[in-house]
């Protein structure tokens, strides 16, 4: 088999109008040959046979290019009417991981009169006759209800509420009596 530079005198001007075809940048271009030569320097045993040295010379200088590419990712800083916004909370999902754990708490006769009527959207002379109470019994269980819930929450969170519903919605800090866990 014949030498390195027997070998690079022969592929070399092939192998430099590839790189060059691919990469702008003169010194990148000599800069990637030479990474080329190197590896054939330190591979040529590996190569099988002499028919194949071409292709597998060719094969390096495209992973040289390649690997140049990938090394030079040029990334630049988008300006700030382009970065994404802030994604908008979603007050009303917090209320309800807050509110669960708040529903829990109630006495039994509330939370049932509750769950049946704000969560399973039964109409109160239903949520009254399984519980086997009046139309007017289901209605002060519901409101009472909630009203109880609303006390726990207020002393748990702070909630804005404008016209268009919650606005902001923060558990108070130091509290004993939140069970909603940190946010």
């Amino acid at each position: 088999m014949p030498n390195t530079e027997d070998i690079w005198q022969e592929h070399r001007h092939r192998l430099r109008r590839f790189i060059a075809g691919h990469v702008d940048d003169v010194s990148s271009v000599d800069d990637l040959l030479q990474s080329v030569f190197l590896k054939l320097h330190t591979n040529l045993g590996t190569v099988r046979c002499r028919g194949s040295l071409s292709a597998w010379l060719h094969r390096v200088a495209a992973n040289a290019v390649a690997d140049h590419f990938r090394a030079a990712k040029r990334w630049q800083e988008l300006p700030e009417e382009f970065a994404a916004p802030e994604p908008e909370r979603n007050y009303i999902a917090e209320m309800a991981l807050c509110l669960e754990p708040l529903m829990a708490g109630l006495p039994d006769k509330y939370r049932t009169a509750l769950v049946l009527s704000e969560m399973k959207g039964l109409p109160l002379k239903e949520v009254g006759e399984l519980l086997g109470i009046g139309l007017s019994g289901a209605k002060s269980r519901v409101q009472r209800g909630r009203q109880q819930l609303r006390r726990q929450l207020a002393q748990c969170c702070d909630v804005q509420i404008e016209r268009g519903g919650i606005v902001d919605c923060e558990i108070r800090e130091n509290t004993s009596v939140c069970r909603c866990g940190p946010r």
